[in-house]
């Protein structure tokens, strides 16, 4: 069965409302919404527009395809969100990706140093 688009984004909305631990309040105060308005958008009587579907992805580290398409159950890789989250960034990010792949090929003590460089420029940043 086929849903129709806002069925969809409300039942994505959801999901990542669960995913993420939270309720619509937390959501319409993280990102300064209406809360009216992210209601209507859960119970499927509107369909936002493209910047809080966008501002709404990137709150929850996901893409805007994950909010606008629909998903099955099998589309569910990984059980924890935290990973989920995490494996989607590196698929988003070209640099991440690059990373990710060099890293599997390196030594434990050369990527000991690679993490510490890290840690190090980290610090510099906050510094």
């Amino acid at each position: 069965m086929s849903l129709g688009n806002k069925e969809i984004m409300a039942k994505n909305i959801r999901r990542y409302l669960e995913l993420n631990d939270m309720t619509q309040t937390d959501l319409c105060n993280a990102l300064n919404l209406k809360f009216m308005t992210v209601s209507d958008w859960v119970n499927a009587k509107s369909y936002p527009r493209i910047d809080k579907i966008e501002m709404m992805a990137n709150y929850f580290g996901i893409s805007k395809a994950d909010l606008v398409e629909e998903h099955t159950d099998n589309d569910e890789y990984y059980i924890d969100p935290q990973t989920a989250r995490i494996a989607q960034e590196i698929k988003d990010s070209r640099e991440l990706s690059v990373l990710f792949d060099v890293g599997r090929s390196m030594s434990p003590e050369d990527l000991q140093t690679v993490y510490q460089l890290a840690l190090a420029l980290k610090k510099k940043e906050q510094g």
